[in-house]
């Protein structure tokens, strides 16, 4: 015990060092290989201006891969709030945006910490940074990178949101990052669990006034989404493709063919709802909000028809949970057993080259059971939470002298 306190000294007394090395040594992996394309970004940042167009659905990115022509697939409201990035030549919004997904992933991992510290201090500060550059090697990290994705920005504005005191801050911050993109809007279950109507109304308010925006920059466009393409999964991406990790995809891969929302979903849909809604109760009555909200994220990524691997960087504020909040021994120790291997590890890449194309359902026997990988330890630790988060014990002040062994 000695040895590993002296080590979590000199590693927090170096951490400010390490998290530049970490962000140096990413930063070369992601300009020699696949990740200096951003292929997501550049959508984002090609597609944005044709929202004042009026043909944001009618368009792909120019730098598309060749079997995959990419769209933009988020609201008209998403469109509006790229345009800003637009106003910026290519190469400066790639690096903006990277500059701006570091120290969003840092405010993740600091709004954790805060959650489960007993009390902050430079330590923690420490910590946090210490947390920044251990995550940014995690793959849901790494992959939000290489393609250029929102995916860290929106769950540091979704876990602030949820985590803030008052209802209007948190209520206003989830409606308008289900505007610019829709998985969000499951955070309104957290709302509705701890009975904070005032902030579920808010972010009801929220929303809707992100979708009236989307209306009144251009109706026949906001209204060629919500009521046409937001039904079609297909055009998001190949549903089968080892990319997504959520329970329709991997049910798809298993089965060999598309599974839609046909009984297999169902049933494994309200399996993962029902082990949801216990990991919930217990983390409220237990008076753990980060593990709460958690509970809420991993099921929005279990039951939404497209849940690509880097949509999973709510995996690094789970890590940072099961290190420093009271766990029971057997939970932290089982599940960071299974998480952390699969985070350093790139099993979607070890999938994707021994599948023939990203549009192939059909996978071997052994190949579909890895492609599980990410929903079936979601759902583990779901079933974990709700059996082993308990309230802590308060210890009666009357009778705590009979609890204290007698010294001298």
């Amino acid at each position: 015990m000695r040895a590993l306190a002296k080590l979590d000294r000199r590693l927090l007394a170096a951490a400010p060092w390490l998290l530049a090395v970490s962000v140096l040594a990413r930063t070369w992996t992601l300009v020699t290989g696949f990740g200096n394309e951003s292929i997501d970004l550049y959508v984002y940042w090609a597609l944005a201006p044709h929202v004042l167009d009026g043909d944001l659905y009618r368009v792909t990115s120019p730098h598309s891969p060749p079997d995959f022509p990419l769209p933009f697939t988020y609201p008209p409201f998403g469109a509006l709030v790229f345009l800003p990035l637009t106003w910026l030549f290519w190469g400066a919004a790639q690096w903006v945006f990277r500059l701006l997904s570091v120290l969003c992933l840092h405010w993740l991992v600091r709004v954790a910490l805060r959650s489960v510290a007993p009390r902050w201090s430079p330590e923690w500060e420490r910590r946090s940074l210490l947390w920044t550059a251990a995550l940014l090697w995690t793959m849901p990290v790494f992959h939000t990178f290489e393609f250029g994705q929102v995916n860290l920005v929106l769950a540091a504005c979704v876990l602030a949101a949820l985590l803030a005191r008052g209802s209007r801050a948190a209520g206003i911050g989830i409606g308008l990052a289900a505007g610019v993109k829709l998985v969000p809007a499951i955070s309104g279950l957290y709302f509705l669990a701890t009975r904070r109507w005032a902030a579920a109304l808010w972010s009801l308010g929220a929303f809707a006034a992100s979708v009236g925006l989307g209306f009144l920059v251009n109706f026949s466009q906001a209204e060629q989404y919500w009521f046409t393409l937001l039904g079609d999964p297909g055009r998001v991406g190949p549903v089968a493709t080892a990319h997504n990790q959520s329970l329709r995809g991997a049910l798809s891969r298993s089965l060999g063919y598309d599974v839609q929302m046909s009984w297999p979903w169902i049933v494994a849909g309200v399996v993962a709802l029902v082990v949801a809604l216990f990991a919930l109760r217990a983390a409220v009555r237990a008076g753990d909000a980060l593990i709460g909200v958690l509970s809420v994220q991993f099921l929005g990524l279990l039951l939404s028809p497209i849940s690509w691997d880097h949509h999973w960087v709510w995996v690094a504020p789970l890590l940072v949970w099961l290190v420093h909040a009271r766990v029971v021994p057997w939970a932290r120790i089982s599940l960071l057993v299974l998480w952390v291997p699969v985070m350093c590890w790139d099993v979607i890449a070890f999938q994707l080259s021994r599948q023939p194309t990203i549009w192939t359902i059909s996978r071997p026997g052994w190949l579909s059971l890895i492609g599980w990988t990410y929903p079936a330890l979601a759902l583990l630790t779901l079933v974990v939470v709700a059996v082993a988060v308990r309230k802590p014990r308060v210890v009666d002040p009357v009778r705590a002298p009979e609890l204290v062994p007698a010294t001298g």
